[in-house]
């Protein structure tokens, strides 16, 4: 059994089952809702939605009384569309669909990411155009409420007629196949349904099709990268504010008139909160006067340009996936005659491709890479005597000690891996499904790395705050900010000062907990923008 199956990630408003999010009504569900789902907020549908969930499967009724074919309810799938299928096949028809497109493969999903898939998929189904019944809803609201997570492949999608191969592995539980999570215990669907006293579904016409086809599993991917890249973005300004006060940088560069002038918000945000951070620094008041360089280098000085970029595309990013949460994504959609003429129809369309998902996640994942590499830089110029006027590698006896020579290599090793990682995946394509599918997003991986992405940065924000920490010290007994000197001592309550040379690891692994966890962001909470 995988760790990242059972163990949400930690952050710092890390919530447990039980805590109720706000109602939920599909169409219009805030980001912070579903941030709150992802962090393990129990999911509450507003009841006001079912009628039209059951307008929408007496549609399909209907459809299906005028014995017209229509795709996904009494046809074939894909390349497969034009073979019609009989009245007394169309149970097994959506039976059939969900057993052979579980088709994923590789490690499970993490289960707050699943969970999330779960509630995007049933606010999008009880908007009342993909033609299930109540009891499909129901089931899958009460799933989530009992705490039943589908054990979920990662790999197998390429984001174009939907996330068809993951999205099948939860349909298959709701019939009983496949595997659960209940309890913190893997066990198969059927026996995790009847402990927590559920009934599996029989699935009726469109419905297996409906349970499938969609974006939420790029879109969970993608909304849990956001998340996790948000708060690695509010842990990063506290270091970099950190690393500029321990190589005696100014905050000059900071001053809001300047920012002003370029007029880009993300920028004049980061800006003020760096400005904020180091105010009434007597490190800073140290210099002022008698500066030794004219100018910092970029890391510290372009801090408002860079971090500010990133926080505005994050922005956008965030944008387009909050409105992708809230639409539909089946295909074909019913609409329901308002008349009641007859008129009920069954559209087919692509509102399954992810491209706009596709696109957010390499945004997402652009900017995480720029997070961390502009936080690289500044561990370099700290451990750099040359350019910070710090004892080498931060040692109080360089020579004797390495200090921090390696964490400084680990945090280049791992920006460069994030560079590779974030090539953008949504200008790859393939055709699929004998050429009927021709052009594809590849939203899903373009989402699913990003959480692997974070978790680099977060390291080498780890170790940022670990170089910054010491090198503030050796300025002692001037004393930083207010703000600054209560995040060094988050980090000791922790990690003691190095002085001679000890096993690093322990110290990065404690260091990387108080960023992940929020820990370290939350000093100055009230001082850091965020996406919304």
């Amino acid at each position: 059994m995988t760790d990242n199956l059972l163990t949400p990630t930690p952050v710092s408003d890390t919530l447990t089952p039980g805590t109720v999010s706000d109602t939920l009504t599909p169409g219009e569900v805030t980001l912070a809702q579903w941030r709150a789902i992802y962090r393990g907020a129990d999911v509450k549908l507003d009841p006001a939605c079912a009628p039209r969930v059951a307008e929408s499967a007496a549609a399909v009724a209907r459809i299906l009384a005028r014995g017209e074919p229509v795709y996904g309810i009494n046809t074939g799938f894909g390349k497969l569309a034009s073979v019609r299928i009989g009245d007394e096949d169309l149970a097994t028809l959506q039976r059939n669909i969900v057993l052979s497109h579980a088709a994923g493969t590789g490690e499970p999903s993490p289960v707050p990411v699943v969970r999330l898939m779960m509630a995007l998929k049933l606010t999008s189904l009880a908007q009342g155009a993909s033609g299930v019944r109540p009891e499909t809803v129901a089931l899958l609201e009460a799933m989530l409420d009992k705490g039943l997570t589908p054990v979920v492949p990662s790999q197998g999608s390429v984001g174009a007629s939907g996330d068809l191969a993951p999205l099948s592995h939860m349909a298959a539980t709701m019939i009983g196949v496949g595997e659960i999570v209940l309890d913190g215990q893997r066990m198969p669907a059927a026996d995790a349904l009847a402990r927590a006293g559920l009934s599996a579904l029989e699935l009726g016409p469109k419905e297996g099709l409906a349970l499938l086809n969609g974006t939420q599993f790029s879109t969970a991917n993608a909304l849990a990268g956001l998340f996790e890249a948000e708060l690695l973005f509010r842990s990063a300004l506290v270091t970099g504010a950190l690393s500029t006060e321990a190589a005696k940088g100014s905050d000059t560069p900071f001053d809001h008139r300047i920012h002003a002038l370029r007029r880009h918000r993300g920028q004049i945000e980061v800006a003020d909160a760096l400005r904020g951070l180091m105010a009434g620094s007597a490190i800073r008041a140290s210099h002022v006067e008698n500066d030794a360089r004219v100018q910092d280098p970029y890391c510290l000085r372009c801090q408002p340009q860079v971090m500010g970029a990133a926080l505005d595309v994050l922005r956008q990013a965030a944008t387009t996936l909050e409105i992708e949460a809230n639409g539909v994504s089946d295909n074909p959609l019913i609409f329901v005659d308002a008349d009641g003429d007859g008129a009920d129809e069954a559209l087919s369309g692509g509102n399954f491709h992810a491209e706009p998902v596709a696109f957010a996640a390499d945004m997402i994942a652009l900017a995480v890479c720029e997070i961390g590499s502009i936080s690289e830089r500044r561990i370099a110029m700290l451990v750099d005597p040359a350019l910070s006027g710090l004892p080498a590698f931060l040692t109080p006896r360089p020579g004797l000690n390495s200090g921090f020579m390696i964490p400084q290599v680990t945090a280049a090793a791992l920006v460069s891996e994030n560079k590779q990682k974030a090539y953008p995946a949504s200008v790859d394509s393939i055709p699929t499904s004998a050429n009927q599918e021709d052009h594809v997003s590849m939203a899903a991986h373009g989402a699913r790395r990003l959480l692997s992405m974070v978790e680099n940065a977060t390291a080498v924000i780890g170790i940022e705050l670990l170089a910054a920490a010491q090198g503030i010290e050796f300025h002692a007994p001037l004393a930083s900010s207010t703000w600054l000197d209560a995040a060094r001592a988050v980090l000791r309550a922790e990690v003691p000062a190095l002085d001679d040379d000890r096993h690093f690891h322990p110290d990065m692994e404690a260091a990387n907990l108080l960023v992940r966890s929020g820990a370290l962001a939350n000093v100055a909470a009230d001082l850091l923008p965020g996406i919304a």
